[in-house]
């Protein structure tokens, strides 16, 4: 190209990128000032990004962490994630109410018209439910996704959860009236007899989103606090087959692998792979006891949302972990 044609081409270029980057111009309205069409102002644009005249530089204001975000669902290879500021001084329980108002930001910005929402149980989801806004919507149906566990009044009992999200998101509500764990394999085979708990767990297949906390079993977890849901004994079996956590109390390891124990055998809810035919299951935990089994939730392909902290996130990226399963 002859220089005064090179010339005129990058005066061309420049002339344009001010006026649609920097005065704000529509592309149309540039197109009709310079006598372009509006294709030959839009390749120009690209043209003038591909040679550097155009630099686009996103500048996050501070507690915000897309460049995180972004790592984190390119390594595994998740939908989305979302990167929440905390301290390090932060207590589990602050880290879980702060996830849980993210949680329900997200919520609220995805919601759509005729959702069939799963929810499980535990105390950041409690946080996600305390701090939905009402919102009117069409259609939407809450379903619980694994019976009760723990004492009946507490607000992290998935009957609770499920009945203030769905008066919430003004929904149906299905529930599913069972315990969440047996004594014994023949008790959990009368209970899904019944008609009403068939009823629940035939709606599993029809989610299309769930929302589900991401266990450890520490002893200050909720699953081991008040001794009602599982035994030391229990937990120390499924810590010796390499379990990491949970969700819904079905376990898995370090590399998102399944446990398989009698205890699969005396729950009542939905399975890991029911879990993984759902379309979209956002997973909310974060804090220094939650990073093994995060990722093993991840690589084991049963959340593909994530909803975490920048502490738990950094360390995440910073582990050599394996391709997630699809």
């Amino acid at each position: 190209m002859p220089r005064s044609a090179r010339q005129d081409q990058l005066r061309l270029l420049s002339k344009v990128s001010k006026l649609y980057y920097e005065q704000g111009l529509t592309q149309q309205e540039i197109a009709h000032r310079l006598l372009l069409s509006r294709s030959k102002v839009s390749r120009l644009l690209q043209q003038a990004r591909g040679m550097g005249i155009v630099q686009i530089t996103v500048l996050p204001p501070p507690s915000i962490y897309p460049d995180l975000e972004v790592q984190l669902e390119s390594k595994f290879r998740l939908q989305e994630a979302i990167v929440i500021e905390v301290t390090e001084s932060t207590s589990q329980e602050a880290v879980s109410k702060a996830l849980g108002i993210a949680a329900a930001d997200y919520l609220q910005r995805t919601l759509r018209d005729g959702d069939v929402i799963g929810i499980s149980w535990g105390t950041t989801l409690n946080a996600m439910v305390s701090a939905l806004q009402p919102q009117e919507t069409r259609n939407v149906h809450v379903v619980q996704i694994i019976g009760g566990l723990g004492l009946p009044e507490a607000e992290v009992h998935a009957t609770d959860l499920c009945r203030r999200m769905a008066h919430a998101l003004n929904g149906k509500l299905t529930l599913l009236p069972a315990p969440g764990i047996v004594d014994r394999q023949q008790v959990r085979k009368v209970i899904l007899s019944d008609s009403h708990v068939q009823r629940a767990l035939d709606l599993l297949p029809h989610i299309n989103v769930a929302y589900v906390g991401i266990g450890a079993p520490t002893p200050t977890s909720v699953v081991m606090r008040d001794g009602s849901i599982m035994s030391q004994a229990e937990l120390d079996k499924l810590m010796s087959k390499a379990a990491v956590g949970d969700i819904a109390l079905r376990f898995f390891d370090a590399d998102g692998r399944p446990i398989r124990s009698d205890l699969d055998d005396r729950v009542i809810g939905i399975t890991l792979k029911q879990l993984k035919q759902i379309e979209r299951v956002v997973g909310v935990a974060g804090g220094p006891e939650k990073d093994a089994v995060i990722r093993g939730a991840v690589l084991g392909g049963f959340i593909n949302v994530l909803i975490t902290d920048h502490a738990t996130a950094t360390r995440l990226l910073e582990h050599p972990s394996p391709i997630p399963k699809t």
